[in-house]
């Protein structure tokens, strides 16, 4: 397969899969259950989410390996097993892909923060590197650096995999909307000043997930495009924005309205559209029929 970026840069529309962590919820992870390792002990229940969104019809499919930093695994007192477990969450996801798909290993935030001085530069690289080798040698082609919100962590998650690994790097922050009318990721950083410094740590490419709706989503890339102007640029946009029922996040947006806004996002500048939070196979599908159409209006023009 070529590389991602390279079937963005010459005009391809690309589509990302949805949502893991409450499609896993419906299979029966309880709170405070480590997700992660159902790669293990669970192997067939995640290998049926990936196989699920590659049905969707997705062209790239992530990995159940959101939390899988030796700092997030020593939560559930599995440190000492983090290849063991991302090896297996990139070879379920490879085998769901098949040839044909790219597989982007997901990468989280550790929890731990360089400003409050938990954690120092050369801890959180190791974390990093450790987590990604073990990804490229479960059958990953990409990595997903994602939900990122210091751009230093992020600056370091990009570095590891770019010399520790021959993965293709997209990396993604999340946003929200700031009362002066813009956006921002809890830690200040606007998405321009985020796209700016992975770029310059050897991102392939950049983008937004969670946060958002898709329609938020619009104006985060066209910010996004004024500092990258020929880099790809991925969505992965929450069904809406969660509103708490009886102590539940509830996601607001059926497929079609997610849907809707997919031309704007393309018009936009977006290579990549996929789902976070609260989306489904259902959603994805729906966005995979609005990418196609893109792609036949663009062939007729």
């Amino acid at each position: 397969m070529k590389r991602i970026s390279e079937r963005i840069k010459a005009g391809e529309l690309l589509l990302s899969d949805g949502a893991w962590g409450t499609f896993l919820q419906k299979k029966g992870l309880k709170p405070g259950e480590c997700p992660e390792l159902w790669c293990v002990e669970r192997r067939a229940d995640v290998l049926d989410v990936a196989r699920r969104y590659v049905a969707a019809g997705c062209d790239m499919i992530e990995t159940n390996s959101f939390g899988g930093t030796r700092f997030k695994l020593d939560f559930f007192g599995l440190q000492d097993r983090v290849a063991e477990i991302n090896r297996a969450a990139a070879a379920i996801s490879r085998e769901a892909a098949g040839t044909d798909r790219h597989v982007i290993a997901s990468v989280g935030p550790t929890g731990k923060m360089l400003l409050m001085g938990d954690v120092t530069e050369a801890e959180l690289f190791e974390a990093f590197r450790e987590q990604v080798v073990a990804l490229e040698a479960g059958g990953a082609d990409g990595v997903c650096i994602e939900t990122m919100s210091a751009i230093d962590e992020a600056c370091l998650a990009v570095r590891a995999a770019k010399a520790h690994t021959r993965l293709e790097i997209l990396c993604t922050f999340t946003f929200q909307h700031t009362a002066d009318g813009g956006y921002h990721t809890m830690m200040g950083t606007s998405p321009a000043e985020a796209v700016a410094a992975v770029l310059e740590a050897g991102a392939d490419v950049v983008g937004a997930n969670c946060g958002q709706g898709m329609e938020q989503m619009i104006d985060i890339v066209r910010e996004m495009r004024k500092v990258a102007a020929h880099v790809p640029i991925m969505v992965q946009a929450n069904a809406g924005l969660p509103r708490n029922v009886n102590g539940v996040d509830v996601f607001p947006e059926t497929p079609e309205m997610t849907a809707h806004w997919v031309p704007a996002a393309v018009r936009a500048g977006v290579g990549i559209v996929g789902g976070c939070c609260g989306t489904t196979p259902e959603h994805i599908a729906a966005i995979g029929k609005a990418l196609n159409q893109q792609k036949a209006a663009g062939k007729k023009s």
